[in-house]
């Protein structure tokens, strides 16, 4: 396996950690505690990792596309949304947190990039290390949110609609087959333009 792809599995490993344990923060806020019982709110990788969807799935996109698409995700956090203050804006809080966590990475690393004259930072490896960064945790943010269970923007979705939609929920969220399908024949052309559009638009570089 290349170094670059062995460097971005860990990127992506590290970024999907960061993503579940927002949901577990955003949960114990709202007044579940079960991420922290379960001993989930921690940084430590053993905790997190799903063999497939954290190292096997990423490594083999990521080698398929010359280091160029992958996707992940790492063992969800467990939560009981009954055990919220608010079940809605909870819900919704819970869903989104991941995504914001990324986005936060995103941009924090992207202003380094947006100002590397500032801060004296030289192109080369170390610079192309931070556009890798972005782009993964915006990837990331863009393909969690988008509304087909079980992603999170599923979650938000359909915490904003009313009861009687649940049912659409519930049926999509059994015929995960028809998900897989869409994730590897569509969704990847949704993910690079619109990670492509916030990436300029964080760093002021094209991706």
């Amino acid at each position: 396996m290349q170094v670059e792809t062995l460097f971005f599995l860990a990127i992506l490993i590290f970024s999907v950690i960061i993503h579940e344990i927002a949901h577990g923060f955003a949960a114990e806020i709202m007044g579940d505690p079960t991420a922290r019982l379960a001993g989930r709110l921690t940084l430590n990788p053993a905790s997190h990792i799903d063999p497939f969807g954290s190292i096997i799935l990423p490594a083999l996109m990521l080698l398929g596309s010359g280091g160029h698409f992958a996707f992940g995700w790492a063992k969800p956090v467990p939560y009981n949304p009954y055990n919220l203050k608010n079940f809605k804006w909870g819900t919704i809080f819970v869903g989104a947190a991941g995504a914001l966590s990324n986005l936060a990475i995103a941009v924090v690393f992207g202003l380094m990039i947006r100002y590397q004259d500032i801060l004296g930072i030289p192109s080369g490896p170390f610079f192309d290390m931070l556009g890798a960064i972005v782009f993964l945790n915006i990837a990331l943010a863009v393909f969690n949110m988008i509304p087909f269970p079980p992603l999170d923007g599923a979650k938000v979705l359909f915490a904003f609609l009313p009861y009687r939609f649940q049912h659409i929920h519930d049926y999509l969220e059994h015929n995960w087959l028809i998900f897989i399908v869409f994730v590897l024949f569509f969704a990847q052309y949704i993910i690079w333009p619109i990670s492509s559009f916030l990436f300029l638009m964080i760093t002021g570089f094209s991706a």
